[in-house]
């Protein structure tokens, strides 16, 4: 199947456009702006539902899911999609992110903020009928903090916990701070009182009988983790073709609503071809939908788009150092290609992310400036300049840090005269990937920066962040986006421990933020969003991350769904689905 023809040949077009223009003019960069389109939130079809239904569900990737459907354990955004149909979070969400007490679980927090009541719903069980209960919540902590455990959710958080690093060093076999009160209700201490766990607490169960006899070095690879996974949403997996699809029944042992078509079947599907699928009418609804694809002006007639502005942002990452597994922090490495803060404040400036985000994507993405994006409105700081297009800016500094561009050489070299190549890592996604990496390297061959793709060519999904993750000395850079979900807090992305620390910066300053910004103090509003204005100019003086895009995300769904919705408040985005009878 073809990919629809006059949008494929409008990003071409515009692609070949950008790499042979090089886009030296700021000009563009001024005016671009995100797209002035307003997108319903939630899909509205009257008429007859069918309860007899089937719900075909498109996971648009490139690359297979992974298939590691549990939450303690799980790092990529289709695994995610996978698990919001049987294994959603415990707690509903207010307009801010604050947790409410409408899904699963309530939360309720003692006068100094130092400890949490988690009350799980009475209905609340496992899709084989049995409770969730309290210990099977207070299980997943023990899981995260195991000094065995091999997934990236330890943080900061979790280590506040009362008894936490005794028991994550090995020197207690348990948490001190964790307690049943009974069969559902849990409580956690914590050493200090920390705002982020209004937003950050975490919010899955673990059912400790599927686990009871698996160490936790080996859970990950566990079959209740890959092959036969329980969750207590909406609905149940009845079988799966690991990495290509899955198919799920309602789960009659819901404690909400219950499901009103009669399964879901979900498959992978490429992103050249998804919008013939959508126009065929094969596709109900399609998740990770490339913005890529759509096109304003040729809209598919089959679907309506649902959009808002996405929890998410890309970046290019510079890589500083490694993650130090005994000591279990991340470590700068002095000697580090891109250690030096003004070749990487060069870098950032020559990106014209403006001319991409409104040409390549249309407007639904546009130039950032911050780690903290703008959904999180108390705390976004649109005050910082960030880096915008300024190719006279970077050969400035790059000529006042002394990486010098000799008579008949294309390329700089470092201050001490030596070749400067740098390895920058991609993943393969749809075809506008591989010459939007070209169009960025053009951008740094405008000031005499070589780069080259790490191995000569984009990584796919799954390869590029376990290279990532573990520091692969073959990468200098690499093009990233991170999922922020609902918790403003960048401890987990940036904290000297988090796993999630991909670039392994670290400084004083930053450790200094941090602390403040979940410290007792950080529960009052204004002084929070204080220590949040100086981390986010701190990160863009010292720019182990420099952030490129921010994004609108559009859902495309096919007419006859009623009910699917994209609201950041919804507990349960399925919850209402129905598919309307044919007319």
């Amino acid at each position: 199947m073809k990919r629809y023809p006059r949008f494929l040949l409008l990003i071409l077009t515009v692609i070949v456009a950008l790499v042979v223009a090089g886009c030296s003019s700021t000009d563009t960069a001024k005016k671009s702006k995100k797209v002035d389109t307003k997108f319903p939130l939630t899909t509205k079809v009257e008429g007859e539902a069918d309860p007899d239904a089937v719900l075909n569900v498109a996971l648009v990737s490139d690359t297979p899911f992974q298939g590691i459907l549990n939450p303690n354990f799980y790092s990529g955004a289709p695994d995610s999609n996978v698990l919001s149909f049987f294994y959603p979070s415990l707690f509903s969400i207010d307009e801010d992110f604050n947790i409410t007490n409408d899904g699963g679980a309530s939360v309720d927090y003692s006068d100094d903020h130092r400890t949490i009541t988690v009350k799980l719903h009475d209905d609340l069980n496992w899709s084989t009928g049995e409770p969730v209960t309290a210990d099977d919540y207070l299980f997943s902590f023990e899981v995260i903090g195991n000094k065995d455990y091999d997934g990236v959710r330890y943080d900061e958080i979790f280590e506040n916990i009362e008894g936490m690093t005794a028991y994550h060093e090995g020197k207690a076999d348990k948490i001190s701070g964790l307690r049943v009160v009974d069969k559902k209700t849990a409580e956690i201490k914590y050493t200090q009182a920390n705002p982020a766990v209004k937003t950050g607490l975490w919010s899955y169960a673990m059912q400790r009988s599927a686990y009871k006899d698996i160490p936790v070095s080996k859970m990950s690879a566990s079959d209740p983790v890959r092959k036969t996974p329980v969750g207590y949403g909406q609905y149940k997996i009845d079988s799966m073709v690991t990495g290509e699809s899955v198919k799920f029944s309602p789960n009659e042992h819901y404690f909400g609503k219950k499901a009103q078509v009669a399964g879901v079947t979900l498959s992978v599907a490429s992103p050249d071809t998804i919008n013939e699928g959508l126009k065929q009418g094969k596709i109900d609804i399609a998740l990770g939908y490339p913005s890529t694809q759509y096109d304003p002006k040729h809209e598919i007639d089959t679907v309506t788009f649902l959009g808002k502005e996405d929890l998410a942002y890309s970046y290019l990452g510079f890589k500083l150092g490694k993650f130090d597994q005994k000591k279990g922090e991340n470590v700068m490495d002095p000697k580090a290609k891109m250690a030096d803060v003004k070749l990487r404040q060069a870098m950032a400036y020559a990106m014209n992310n403006a001319e991409v985000g409104e040409k390549i994507y249309l407007g639904l993405r546009w130039p950032a400036n911050s780690m903290i994006i703008p959904s999180f409105k108390s705390f976004h700081d649109a005050n910082i300049k960030g880096y915008p297009y300024d190719p006279k800016k970077a050969n400035q500094i790059l000529d006042e840090a002394g990486y010098e561009q000799k008579e008949g050489e294309a390329y700089r070299r470092t201050p001490d005269g030596k070749e400067l190549v740098i390895q920058m890592a991609a993943m393969t996604g749809d075809k506008q990937s591989e010459p939007l990496n070209d169009f960025y390297i053009q951008n740094w061959k405008d000031i005499g920066i070589e780069v080259k793709l790490t191995d000569g060519r984009p990584m796919e999904f799954n390869s590029f962040y376990d290279r990532v993750q573990k520091d692969d000395k073959a990468i200098d850079i690499y093009m990233g986006a991170w999922s922020t979900g609902t918790d403003m807090n960048p401890s987990e992305l940036y904290g000297r421990k988090a796993s999630f620390n991909y670039p392994r910066y670290t400084s004083e300053a930053n450790d200094r933020l941090m602390a403040d910004g979940q410290s007792e103090a950080a529960f009052d509003h204004d002084y929070r969003k204080k220590v949040y204005d100086e981390w986010q100019q701190l990160m863009m003086d010292d720019v182990p991350v420099a952030p490129t895009l921010y994004r609108y995300s559009v859902s495309p769904v096919n007419k006859r769904v009623n009910g699917y919705t994209i609201e950041t408040t919804a507990y349960n985005r399925y919850e209402d689905v129905q598919i309307i009878k044919d007319k």
